[in-house]
């Protein structure tokens, strides 16, 4: 059997449980194989020379941990610029939030350069690579021109942006060029594969070569859709633990005259948060109903606050969540309950049990777990509703889900109010559908069909 080697920004230990569904996922077949898993350390040298940094291994079981250190410089350009500050925004759509400093670019292709160099020597020949995510976009072009023939994959867990979007970056013919150097680069979804695909064909003249395999810029690519999912059996202990049925059943009793609607987010201006309290004080205007009898829990947690943008939504939200408690507030009913920090992952389970209704509500994201974790963590005897984003990744997955466009707080509003009013029936139908579809297609099932699929690539 290959080794499997797997490369992404940051590393997790895959015998911590607290290291999530992807570490697990990732840690079954890096332990079967006695795999690589390369990353940054997350150490950062004031000082350091750019393009070096201090190689770090050590095991974990059977699997080695390999890091590397940045020095500020690299960091600053790399991670902070070009990947956060360049890629993120406009992978979300936010052209209006990117800085395209043109120094960004050097860092971003000079640390990537250096994680090629530090990681071939540490490859066997039969390797099975596996990169991830956007800040290791050119690191198979790299590799490959140090001679490195192994099969490698990428996979793109954020949204590939229509074309013309991403034609705003400047040298994104470099960037896009550069993902023809895998052998098979996953998308979470069908309309990222349409995306990727019409990008190509206008700026690089493609042509299909086969089922899901295009040749453009010099090479061939197989691209396809892999949307990543929860390990359900993981999180369904985790619901059945002591800490969440504890949350569960404090929520029960603490909102027992109240209907709860459920937000769990990074602080992230591609979450739509605003969005939501708009929308919920629509609902609060327009269904006078819900007035003293509906509270929203929203759970933003820490993300960047260092960065303006983030800064700015902190800000909004707070101003416009104390709106909505000062206009329809009560003395014992606090119509919002806003909290700005991080929720322990064992009590999650607990809450999203306790909500009547989930509110996902991105304005553009890759998947979006929270709303699988929010079906999964249901009685299926008395199952709450799932309003979702028509833009997060999810919603080609999950259409018995209610459906929203996060812009339109009206539509929104009164889709809140239908999943407020389902009738059990239709509530435990809804359910039954999501849940089937979340098991097929779990975690395990990403990254099997993924490495089945990069090991037929090119054949």
């Amino acid at each position: 059997m290959s080794r499997l080697v797997v490369i992404s920004n940051r590393l997790a230990d895959p015998r911590k449980a607290a290291a999530g569904g992807l570490a697990v996922a990732l840690g079954e077949a890096l332990n079967q194989t006695g795999g690589l898993w390369f990353g940054w350390s997350g150490t950062v040298v004031e000082g350091g020379t750019p393009g070096e940094g201090e190689l770090h291994t050590r095991q974990a079981g059977p699997v080695t941990l390999a890091t590397v250190d940045l020095c500020r410089e690299d960091h600053d350009a790399y991670y902070q610029g070009y990947s956060n500050s360049v890629l993120w925004p406009v992978f979300h759509y936010r052209l209006d939030l990117a800085d395209f400093n043109a120094s960004y670019i050097a860092g971003y292709r000079r640390v990537n350069q250096m994680f090629a160099r530090k990681l071939l020597p540490l490859l066997r020949d039969d390797d099975v690579i596996w990169v991830h995510d956007y800040h290791l976009i050119p690191l198979a072009a790299e590799l490959r021109a140090m001679g490195c023939r192994q099969r490698i994959g990428f996979f793109l867990h954020i949204p590939m942006p229509p074309p013309l979007i991403m034609a705003a970056i400047p040298q994104h013919e470099w960037l896009m060029r550069s993902l023809f150097a895998y052998d098979l680069v996953g998308l979470q979804s069908e309309a990222d594969v349409s995306h990727f695909t019409r990008y190509v064909r206008n700026e690089g003249s493609a042509e299909e070569v086969g089922a899901q395999r295009l040749r453009a810029f010099g090479g061939t690519v197989q691209v396809q859709a892999f949307p990543i999912g929860i390990d359900v059996d993981e999180f369904t202990r985790l619901a059945q633990a002591p800490d969440a049925v504890e949350t569960y059943e404090n929520m029960r009793d603490e909102y027992s005259r109240r209907r709860l609607l459920l937000g769990i987010d990074r602080l992230d201006y591609s979450k739509g948060i605003p969005h939501r309290v708009r929308a919920y004080r629509e609902l609060l205007d327009r269904y006078p109903e819900n007035r003293n009898s509906a509270t929203m829990i929203m759970i933003a947690s820490p993300s960047r606050d260092d960065v303006h943008a983030y800064s700015d939504l902190r800000q909004e939200l707070e101003g416009l969540c104390g709106s909505v408690n000062g206009d329809y507030g009560e003395l014992d009913w606090m119509p919002v309950r806003y909290i700005h920090r991080t929720v322990a992952r064992k009590r999650v389970p607990g809450l999203c049990r306790a909500a009547a209704v989930g509110l996902v509500t991105p304005l553009r994201d890759g998947m979006n777990l929270v709303a699988k974790e929010y079906v999964v963590a249901q009685d299926p005897e008395d199952p709450g509703v799932l309003v979702l984003s028509r833009f997060a990744g999810a919603a080609e997955q999950l259409k018995e889900a209610l459906l929203v466009n996060p812009y339109d707080t009206q539509g929104t509003a009164d889709s809140i109010q239908h999943a407020l009013q389902m009738p059990l029936a239709e509530r435990q139908a809804r359910h039954g559908k999501l849940m089937a579809r979340i098991r097929e297609h779990d975690v395990h099932w990403w990254r099997k069909a993924f490495l089945a699929a990069l090991q037929t690539a090119g054949d």
